[in-house]
């Protein structure tokens, strides 16, 4: 009897591994296809700007669609080396299609928040995965970078230039709203029954400081500004490296990420230094420096941005 029992036993505990990894299998399988949806929604909404894209460059060749707008200084003084198409749709072409790096990083912010906000779970992970909407202003801000940028190297006009630098301030200050929402509560209660999700003031608050950024891009320097809120990021991040007492609770962040866009961030500077010197390539190359600065800032912006979804919290004893 006992031999005949053994079988049975054997194939009653097997019985309860292979549910588990039924299981298991089930939450990879669920993981595998998030991951593909947010591939897809990247690079299936760039190849849906590409194309179009692609076909006008094609369709207005040779045509000065932009004579009736006020020109850049850069048309006739350019600061860059590229050579200038004046009478194409866009005006320097590696410089224009270059941009679509930033947007590629918008999209996958945008996918990754959606995703977060499908997963929302009941227990604590981090402010970035708690909190789709900065995720999302994120894409956004990205988004509106690579249209300003690529919209100001296409045309050469007065107003890309103002668009331009007023959208290279956006992601940024997504970023200190980011790390902001990291340290402030969740909501602030304004009576018993009313509270108000700090995140919602983040976003009101980032949109409203981009308007004035661009509306006062005259009034002031963006040699000033722009340094100012790359500091501000970094400071945060200074910030985060600072020991605490034993027994506070603290967060960590996968320092990698951060190495990864300080050294992004450092090469295109040094990209576009030597492209404004005259010092990077030859006018018809296909790299151009300032091309470069654009892919290796927007890689700059997306490490940045998977720096903060990398946190964990953790309590020091």
């Amino acid at each position: 009897m006992r031999g005949h029992n053994l079988p049975f036993r054997y194939l009653k505990i097997n019985k309860k591994k292979s549910n588990r990894e039924v299981s298991d299998d089930s939450l990879i399988q669920r993981e595998i296809h998030g991951r593909s949806k947010i591939h897809a929604f990247a690079w299936g909404g760039m190849l849906a700007l590409i194309l179009p894209l692609a076909w006008i460059s094609v369709r207005y060749q040779a045509q000065d669609v932009w004579q009736s707008w006020t020109e850049s200084q850069e048309l006739r003084k350019p600061s860059y080396t590229e050579t200038i198409h004046a009478a194409d749709l866009f005006r320097t072409r590696a410089n224009t299609w270059s941009n679509l790096a930033y947007v590629l990083v918008g999209f996958y912010c945008i996918a990754l928040g959606m995703h977060d906000r499908a997963q929302a779970s009941t227990t604590k992970r981090n402010y970035v995965l708690d909190t789709p909407a900065m995720s999302i202003l994120m894409g956004v801000a990205c988004c509106y970078l690579g249209f300003g940028s690529g919209l100001f190297h296409a045309s050469l006009t007065r107003w890309g230039q103002q668009l331009d630098v007023g959208a290279m301030y956006a992601p940024l200050l997504v970023c200190i709203a980011i790390n902001l929402g990291r340290y402030l509560p969740r909501a602030w209660r304004l009576s018993e029954d009313v509270s108000l999700p700090v995140w919602s003031v983040l976003v009101a608050s980032v949109v409203l400081i981009a308007a004035l950024l661009y509306h006062y891009k005259w009034s002031m320097s963006s040699s000033l500004v722009l340094p100012f809120h790359i500091l501000t990021v970094i400071a945060f991040a200074i910030a985060d490296s600072i020991p605490l007492p034993r027994g506070l609770h603290r967060s960590t962040l996968q320092k990698r990420w951060l190495l990864i866009a300080f050294v992004s961030l450092s090469l295109a500077i040094t990209f576009r230094q030597l492209d404004v010197a005259g010092r990077f390539g030859t006018p018809d190359t296909l790299f151009q420096g300032h091309a470069l600065w654009h892919l290796l800032t927007a890689a700059s912006l997306g490490t940045m941005y998977v720096y903060y979804r990398s946190e964990s919290l953790v309590s020091r004893s």
